[in-house]
């Protein structure tokens, strides 16, 4: 060991002794520089991170490595000074070593003068992922340690220094080209993998990617160890020279090919090992999270996952099959046998082919394909199947990438989050299965089922039948319960009506009523509780047997984790021509499908049907009272609505206008202690507009379309919130700030969601378009407010009705008796004047007019309020995609991770959210730009200015002990001679 730190420090002083270290390394940081800033234009391809500067690494190395080995041995050679090494007491594997290591170290040296790159991205650029950048100079140490392997070999076999440099950049480049996508893409699917097993540059993809797959690192092992055992075997050669074969000469021969095949055979005996692999990115993207492993554990049938992927496919897609491959295996290991994973080519199994189009629906996408000889059109599949007992869904290559546009003919394809596509899509048949079954699989803890139900006498006749029908659903239902179902029958006006003031001041339960006219009162509610959670069973739309049970099994269902949840829509319509850029929201449609059953309402008939979950209202306007009792009973029976209004939309179908809109919430939400101003939020902190700009070139007007600031555009980055988990940033379009009143919502949480940056103001102009001209930078003037302002807030507890004491807008008529003039209050006692049309009417029309009234809602209540009518438009989403060069689903995945924090359903909260192209750069003027950049340039001399501070300080401690060497020598021959003198003398 002490051979080899002599050799390499020795090999290390003679190459920083000149200039030759500094143009090394000042070469390397010019090309990555140059690559990272100008070739992948870092600021426009807007995201924060630095696989560009790694992407190119496998390339550069090809040059820089063998510039650095050119001279180890061929110098040597050269001078005559390797005969000298052979025969000094150094083995060959200890000179080898020595030179090696120092070859590395100057990698290393090198590498390191990089780290202000990735350091300046994540203090000053953005959120920076730094697993994939550990991944990233990992396997650039590993790939440079294959290639001066490499250039050590051959280094040996000359006295050239030039020749060494090119037969090791020739050998070195074959290696980078054989897996390099433009080669492989010409060839079938097994030969295309096989290659990519072969080349150094796909086997480095993997690790930048934040990725340490043994395989991988092996496969850089071996060839070291291969070269460097050639390397040694050569030297030992050297040695033989003009000497006869003997039989030694033979055992070094043999034991070094034994070795290099050994070395090369276990990259096949790696290929089994699916597992052994290290994730490293933030929040473990490619691994398989506990929340999958959850669902897996849920299985009680065998689930089946099949890939159909063809051999031929687009280039930019079979890079992604392998990996695809991987992670499927990776699922089948996690489920433990319950789990089938199967891979099938249907283009070579008819059968199959037959069964994915006839059954499935999978049918293949023609794509531009190439080889050698020709360019043609080929049916490709790129899907995923998951089957569950008789239920499935599919995945094709749409749900399962991401791609980023950096320019016409620059394009990155990666998979978007292939574990949370495929155990969304895993979640979604198991619920589905589970849906058709057993109610009570499910839930796990004990129920309590409340009637709380007047005597026969006092209630009307089709709740006579309602209740006889109860009886016999309750007990069906204890049955099929297995002792988890408890039933209690209460009458709130027995023993002097303690029960009913009771329920009226816990639950906000007011006695019903028939219609307008009826003097009579009676009571008629359902309530399921579990520990401390209580949800209200609301009275079927028809008195019958199944309406009855859809209504118990929806509230059944909330205290299970076991079912498929409903979320209930009400958002503009759009016209199917503008269903990828128009106000619509059906992007926001397709992506919830994943998760959840979807269904429309428009609350027109003064109800939520009983099987919603979460309301979701999507820029609401001139809402009915009775689309507002609807939305106020809902919140009253602890559920959860989600809103995303203002006070004023933009149009922008040729130009930007605004219109000031009326929800019919503005009352309704200031009872609840929420104002949304009738104001607009800028902020500095925000994202470009995409606008058409003229300007005069050689006489000819030429329109082009620019990337300008816009305020309008707030962006707002991780508030801190549990709901951001995992976005880091999110768009709101012409947000209103929200003022919650604290006094008013005391006793209730208040989490704040969205804030805007400090920088940004209020306005109440109505011109919303900027005049850059006039007002530079931003186009707008900046307000005197500035500070942060609240764009969304949840609110959480218990609220009281907004209908107490006002009249219920379920009740026919206007609220008026004709002859008395008094009006019915919800709550209030009934009018004891009848009608006797009324009486009239038959029982279907009676029973349409019951008034189910709940006063005050239970703990569990939540209102949600992003305060932007637009944010989730597909325009929106498009106008931003088109921005970024990506798709942008930053907005939608906030509305995911909202539900999945309203229903306390978060297993798949954590994975949500983690694609390649979503971590943004800050908002960044141009000034900041250069500063940026220039900064990175400064740095980089600095770099190199302390490595020559620190070879100069080197050089010096040498100086001194070399110094000291000499003064201790010639003390020791002075001393011999004075000895010598006084031995004559004597």
């Amino acid at each position: 060991m002490n051979n080899i730190k002599r050799i390499a420090a020795k090999e290390l002083y003679s190459f920083f002794s000149s200039l030759t270290a500094f143009i090394f390394f000042a070469a390397f940081l010019s090309v990555l520089l140059f690559i990272f800033f100008w070739a992948e234009t870092f600021f426009a391809r807007n995201i924060a991170d630095v696989r560009p500067m790694f992407e190119w690494m496998p390339l550069i190395m090809v040059f820089m490595v063998p510039a650095l080995t050119m001279r180890m041995w061929s110098e040597e050679r050269r001078s005559g000074t390797l005969e000298l090494l052979l025969t000094a007491p150094p083995s060959n594997l200890e000179l080898v070593l020595g030179k090696f290591a120092a070859c590395m170290a100057v990698v290393a040296i090198a590498l390191v003068l990089t780290l202000p790159i990735p350091m300046t991205v994540a203090l000053l650029a953005g959120p920076l992922d730094w697993g994939p950048v550990a991944g990233g100079y990992a396997a650039a140490l590993f790939l440079a340690a294959a290639y001066t392997a490499i250039g050590l070999t051959l280094s040996a076999r000359t006295d050239n220094q030039i020749v060494s440099l090119l037969v090791s950049v020739l050998v070195c480049g074959l290696f980078f080209l054989v897996g390099s996508d433009g080669l492989t893409s010409l060839f079938s699917g097994n030969v295309g993998e096989l290659l990519k097993l072969l080349g150094s540059s796909s086997r480095f993809q993997s690790i930048t990617r934040g990725i340490i797959d043994f395989r991988d690192v092996y496969y850089y092992l071996s060839i070291t160890g291969v070269f460097l055992s050639l390397n040694v075997l050569g030297l030992e050669k050297l040695r033989w020279a003009g000497n006869a074969v003997k039989r030694r000469h033979k055992q070094w021969i043999a034991v070094t090919a034994l070795s290099a095949a050994n070395l090369i055979a276990g990259n096949y005996w790696m290929q089994q090992l699916d597992w052994a692999r290290l994730d490293l990115t933030a929040g473990q993207i490619y691994s398989i999270s506990p929340a999958t492993r959850k669902y897996l554990a849920a299985l009680r049938e065998p689930l089946l996952i099949r890939g159909y992927f063809s051999k031929r496919t687009h280039p930019l897609l079979q890079p992604l099959v392998p990996r695809l491959r991987d992670l499927l295996k990776e699922y089948a290991i996690a489920g433990n046998g319950k789990v089938r994973v199967e891979f099938v080519d249907p283009i070579e199994k008819p059968e199959l082919e037959k069964e994915a189009v006839e059954r499935y629906g999978i049918k293949p996408v023609v794509f531009q394909t190439a080889n050698k000889y020709q360019a043609a059109l080929t049916n490709s599949y790129f899907d995923v199947l998951v089957k569950y007992a008789d239920q499935y869904q599919k995945l094709s290559w749409k749900d399962l990438i991401e791609v980023k546009v950096h320019g016409e003919r620059d394009i990155d394809v990666d998979l978007r989050n292939p574990e949370y596509d495929i155990t969304s899509t895993i979640k979604k048949v198991l619920l589905s299965y589970q849906g058709s079954g057993n109610l009570f699989l499910g839930i796990e803890h004990p129920l309590t089922f409340t009637a709380y139900v007047s005597a026969d006498e006092r209630l009307p006749e089709p709740l006579r039948r309602l209740k006889k029908l109860l009886l016999e659903t309750l007990d069906n239902l204890k049955k099929q319960s297995a002792g988890k179902l408890s039933v209690q029958w209460c009458d709130p006006d027995a023993q002097g009506g303690q029960l009913a003031k009771k329920i009226e001041a816990d639950y906000g339960f007011k006695p019903m009523v028939l219609g307008l006219f009826d003097p009579g009162t009676f009571w008629f509610y359902m309530t399921l509780k579990s520990g401390e959670q209580l949800v209200q069973i609301p009275l079927p739309e028809e008195v019958n047997r199944g309406a009855l049970e859809r209504s118990i099994q929806a509230g059944l269902k909330r205290f299970s984790k076991g079912f498929l949840k409903t979320i209930g829509i009400m958002a503009p319509p759009s016209p199917p021509q503008f269903a990828r850029g128009g106000q619509g929201v059906n992007m926001l449609r397709e992506r919830l499908s994943d998760a959840y059953a979807l269904q429309d309402v428009t609350l027109e008939k003064g109800h939520v049907p009983p099987n919603i979950d979460i309301l979701l209202l999507i820029a609401p306007e001139s809402l009915t009272e009775k689309q507002l009792f609807a939305a106020d009973q809902f919140l009253m029976k602890g559920g959860t609505i989600i809103l995303c209004t203002s006070p004023f939309t933009v149009d922008v179908e040729r130009t930007m206008s605004l219109r000031t809109v009326t929800s019919g919430l503005e009352s309704w939400l200031r009872n609840y202690g929420i104002d949304i101003q009738k104001t607009m939020v800028l902020d500095k902190q925000n994202f470009p507009l995409p606008i058409p700009t003229r300007r005069m070139v050689a006489g000819f007007m030429l329109e082009e379309t620019q990337l300008v600031p816009y305020p309008y555009f707030v962006d707002v980055r991780d508030s801190g919130s549990r709901i951001m988990a995992g976005i880091n940033q999110v768009i709101l379009n012409w947000p209103s700030p929200i003022v919650v009143d604290r006094k008013k919502n005391q006793g209730r949480q208040v989490f704040e969601i969205l804030l805007s940056s400090p920088d940004a103001w209020t306005s109440d102009e109505r011109d919303v378009e900027p005049h850059y001209s006039e007002k530079e930078p931003l186009g707008f003037e900046e307000g005197k407010d500035k500070g942060k302002k609240l764009l969304a807030v949840a609110v959480e507890g218990s609220f009281q009705s907004f209908f107490e004491g006002k009249k219920l807008p379920l009740l026919e008529g206007d609220g008026k008796d004709a002859s008395s003039g008094s009006e019915k209050k919800a709550g209030g006692p009934a009018s004891r004047e009848s009608n006797s049309k009324e009486k009239e009417q038959p029982a279907a029309k009676s029973e349409q007019a019951i008034a189910n009234f709940i006063a005050k809602s239970p703990s569990s209540a939540r209102i949600i309020v992003f305060a932007s009518n637009s944010f989730l438009s597909d325009r929106m989403l498009f106008l931003a995609s088109e921005s970024i060069g990506s798709q942008y689903l930053n907005p939608i995945q906030l509305i995911e991770n909202t539900a999945d924090w309203s229903l306390e359903d978060r297993d798949l909260l954590a994975i949500r959210g983690r694609t390649h192209f979503t971590r943004t750069l800050r908002p960044m003027s141009h000034a900041f730009q250069v500063f940026f950049e220039y900064l990175n340039y400064g740095l980089a001399v600095v770099g190199l200015f302390a490595v020559w501070l620190a070879r100069l300080h080197y050089r010096r401690r040498k100086e001194k002990d070399f110094d000291r060497l000499l003064l201790s020598t010639s003390k020791r021959a002075t001393g011999e001679e004075q000895r010598a003198i006084e031995e004559v003398k004597a």
